[in-house]
């Protein structure tokens, strides 16, 4: 079933198309990949689909109309995002830094829901074990290691009945070990049922847990499908993977080496 889907999504910077038409689907339980070279418009697409700037198209989750609402709207309607710098709260817990998207009442509640209703929600404590963060609830982010830290970005997203989050760059700055436990961590995101969009320049990552991905280039989709047909899609191999084009050559990602989208 079609959880979240842009249709024709458009943004314009001044004279400067960022996003062209940008029309693609994420279906509930699956993840789908983003891929594309950096200021291809990745992240402002997040930042449309979002409600983060303004964009001509649609977007809908779960049959809903959610283009014209603000991003708290958004979220509120179970889409959620991840940042790139990830944006922790230094001074609270990992606990209290998952709570804040589970918190829902007015702003000036928010330090007590922190500290004592929303911290204790079932919500809460869900997204912690998904993540095998329990241990570690009642610590600072700046205690934990830059993917631990990642994971609390995540698992944050996850909170308040989330239906479907787009994660942005996740698996930045993290070495090849910490990137394969992200990635089970993304398929167990969507093994619960939420729809995942993953953007990310970790080609293995995406390869690896995407059942289809998406390529964007100069803010327009110019190819899509399964991780064979985009890997294998001459147009991709030879602008994203450094892979000649040439039929029956071998590309690096085809032999499994670490590949990383270029700048």
């Amino acid at each position: 079933m079609t959880l979240l889907e842009a249709t024709g999504l458009t943004v314009r910077y001044g004279g400067v198309l960022a996003n062209t038409d940008v029309t693609l689907h994420v279906d509930a339980g699956e993840v789908v990949g983003l891929i594309g070279p950096n200021g291809a418009g990745k992240t402002t697409f997040v930042d449309a689909v979002t409600g983060f700037t303004a964009a001509r198209g649609t977007v809908t989750l779960d049959r809903r109309r959610l283009d014209g609402l603000p991003p708290h709207a958004r979220r509120r309607a179970g889409l959620a995002r991840t940042w790139q710098a990830g944006e922790l709260f230094g001074d609270l817990t990992v606990r209290q830094n998952v709570a804040v998207a589970a918190a829902r009442g007015p702003l000036r509640n928010l330090w007590s829901d922190l500290t004592g209703r929303a911290a204790r929600t079932g919500d809460v404590d869900t997204a912690l074990e998904m993540f095998g963060l329990q241990f570690v609830a009642d610590r600072r982010p700046g205690e934990l290691s830059l993917g631990r830290q990642k994971i609390v970005g995540v698992a944050r997203a996850l909170a308040g009945g989330t239906r479907a989050v787009l994660l942005d760059e996740p698996a930045a700055g993290l070495d090849t070990d910490e990137s394969a436990e992200f990635g089970g961590h993304v398929r167990a995101i969507a093994a619960a049922g939420p729809g995942v969009l993953l953007i990310d320049h970790d080609m293995n990552l995406v390869f690896d847990v995407c059942d289809r991905v998406y390529v964007l280039d100069y803010g327009a989709v110019i190819a899509a499908g399964t991780p064979h047909e985009v890997r294998a899609d001459p147009a991709v191999r030879t602008a994203y993977l450094g892979a000649p084009a040439e039929a029956g050559a071998p590309s690096e990602a085809d032999a499994g080496a670490p590949q990383e989208v270029p700048s």
